[in-house]
């Protein structure tokens, strides 16, 4: 029996309940703590039609672990083993801060949601650097997408250069760099998705990080903005070479959502499914399939990844699926995906990309 599958039974039958009764961030710590300790067992069974190659990389699967679940390279072995083709770890700073203070993570279960306020909790880039280097000698085969966020307390002026620090210290060890200017929980953060910042930053980030080996640099963004703001990120992506965007972070429209809750921060799960469908559809047709989409927000089954891919996404990633789902659920969605290629007539993920747009 593959290990995943021995892993996803153990959770069902014995584990999510007793997890399900701790405070939220409590058993995030927990489980990543299990994954942290897992011995290297081998990954499930590649399936050669879920193959993906983007930006001269080759990834096994299109199916990645969202930022926000493994901030600081903890747990990278298994997630390799539960079956991603690729882990987006972080939001990393560069320098240790911890946060908002707790509690700040909350479950909505009848929503299949979390809400988090979390504030980039990070041990910083000198802590994560010789993990992600240990992992490396070791051998994974998962490729691996480091996400990177600024200081707390970094006044505006500087914030570019906190970017280009993380850059420079960590982009050699990543196989993709996601620049994040759209989490709700750092104040200010998501001005830097204007036009005028956007240039300012990835201005900054080549020029600091020229004579370093080349990796593709992405933009993560909101779920939240107008189509008028969606668009000129997109002009101004188009405009300035990014290598990608990934759509989308946790959103704070809870009316729009539909969702009630006491709790303050940003929304993740079903909730922004259809949302996070949409933009990833009005990016496509907008740039004309020009900048690969990473497509983030509500996956929780193979039909999920399905339609995100058709409405324009390269590649996907979840986070809150994983909370509620348990830990086959990427090897589930792996499977139903390659299901889902062969009933469609598809010999490749790549043919199915946009095809809904």
């Amino acid at each position: 029996m593959p290990a995943v599958t021995t892993i996803d039974a153990v959770y069902r039958r014995f584990l999510k309940q007793y997890l399900f009764g701790l405070e939220a961030e409590h058993a995030h710590r927990l489980t990543l703590r299990m994954f942290s300790m897992m011995p290297p067992f081998s990954p499930p069974r590649a399936r050669p039609e879920l193959a993906v190659k983007l930006w001269a990389i080759d990834f096994r699967s299109p199916v990645g672990l969202a930022a926000g679940m493994d901030k600081d390279a903890v747990a990278i072995r298994g997630w390799e083993t539960l079956g991603f083709g690729f882990a987006e770890l972080g939001t990393i700073t560069p320098r240790a801060q911890a946060g908002n203070h707790a509690p700040r993570v909350w479950r909505v279960p009848e929503r299949r949601a979390l809400i988090n306020r979390l504030g980039f909790p990070s041990e910083g880039m000198e802590a994560v650097a010789p993990r992600i280097e240990r992992m490396r000698k070791a051998g994974i085969s998962i490729r691996l997408g480091l996400n990177f966020g600024p200081n707390r307390d970094t006044p505006q002026e500087e914030i570019a250069g906190d970017y280009t620090a993380l850059v420079q210290r960590l982009g050699p060890l990543a196989d993709f760099i996601v620049v994040n200017v759209s989490s709700p929980n750092t104040p200010g953060l998501r001005d830097w998705q204007a036009p005028e910042k956007m240039s300012e930053l990835f201005a900054a980030i080549r020029e600091k990080a020229a004579g370093k080996p080349r990796r593709p640099v992405l933009v993560k963004i909101s779920p939240d903005l107008a189509r008028n703001e969606l668009f000129q990120i997109c002009e101004t992506a188009l405009t300035l070479g990014v290598d990608g965007i990934v759509a989308c972070n946790t959103s704070v429209a809870r009316a729009a959502l539909g969702v009630s809750s006491p709790h303050p921060g940003g929304i993740s799960g079903r909730p922004i499914l259809i949302r996070a469908r949409e933009l990833i559809r009005d990016i496509y047709t907008h740039t004309r399939g020009q900048i690969p989409i990473i497509g983030v927000g509500g996956i929780a089954s193979a039909e999920d990844a399905w339609l995100h891919i058709r409405a324009g996404a390269s590649m996907v990633e979840l986070y809150t699926g994983l909370i509620y789902e348990g830990p086959g659920v990427a090897d589930r969605i792996n499977a139903g995906l390659a299901d889902l290629l062969r009933r469609g007539g598809f010999r490749s993920i790549n043919e199915a990309v946009g095809i809904d747009r």
